[in-house]
């Protein structure tokens, strides 16, 4: 079965014009079929903000209320998805970008209410608007654009099947499109941002743990080496794992080739 790479990379590296073109170089270089999934919340934020809309967080997560879906569906969907698609053209890269509701590739459903723990620690029942969770992906139309040539491009906006666009978090995008493609590929997922991998010290970016699997995952969450942000990614990696994804690597923007980062597995 042909190997195939599922890159996810964060906001932070996107919006910025450096790291952006090192990363589109990169994904480049990468041999084989591959897709690019991306987030974008940065620039949403500042979008909104000068649109005079507030920008809403609730236990690190973005509150979606009618505004703020207009909003991200520019920026995801439009701004950042299509200068993507824009530079990995002028890359020799037959780039395609698509959200959920393109082709129906990723269906979800409106977020019911949902329990959070607040910066103060107590819990509270949010509702976090237009935001959805998963119910399923077209694996095999994305392979079939993939067995032609085409690189998709995947913002994180996905629909709910009434015509409905829902705001859906972009690591949840990457694991999703990466379990639809494992009957057709060999898969391997990478998560990429600003850090080595996960690391056993935050400030110290060599102490980076070489192996996950889901016993260590739970060792490192309850002795709190493992917390916030990072429990959610990896959440997903080892969901992706029991999937049929062959292999998850978290890795930095710069060290996208399958070599460095932690393994999850």
């Amino acid at each position: 079965m042909q190997t195939l790479t599922v890159i996810k990379v964060g906001g932070k590296i996107v919006e910025d014009e450096s790291t952006l073109r090192q990363l589109l170089q990169d994904f480049s270089s990468i041999q084989g079929p591959k897709v690019l999934v991306h987030g974008g919340g940065r620039s949403a934020t500042k979008i909104a903000a000068q649109l005079g809309i507030e920008s809403t967080m609730i236990g690190g997560r973005r509150v979606t209320d009618s505004d703020m879906l207009r909003v991200v569906t520019m920026v995801y969907g439009g701004l950042v998805n299509k200068t993507i698609v824009a530079r990995l053209q002028a890359c020799g890269i037959n780039a395609l970008g698509l959200t959920g509701a393109d082709m129906n590739a990723i269906r979800s459903h409106k977020r019911p209410l949902k329990k959070v723990t607040l910066d103060d620690g107590t819990e509270s029942m949010v509702d976090f608007g237009f935001v959805g969770d998963v119910d399923s992906a077209d694996g095999e139309m994305l392979a079939s654009l993939i067995n032609r040539g085409i690189t998709p491009v995947m913002a994180p906006l996905t629909h709910d099947g009434r015509g409905n666009l829902l705001n859906t978090n972009a690591d949840t995008i990457a694991s999703t499109t990466a379990k639809a493609l494992a009957p057709f590929f060999d898969v391997t997922l990478i998560f990429s941002f600003e850090h080595a991998g996960v690391l056993l010290n935050p400030d110290d970016e060599s102490s980076v743990i070489p192996h996950i699997d889901a016993a260590l995952f739970e060792q490192y969450k309850a002795d709190g080496t493992i917390s916030g942000g990072m429990i959610p990614k990896i959440e997903n990696a080892l969901e992706a794992i029991r999937a049929g994804v062959k292999k998850v690597i978290i890795t930095r923007a710069d060290a996208i080739d399958g070599t460095h980062g932690t393994i999850i597995e």
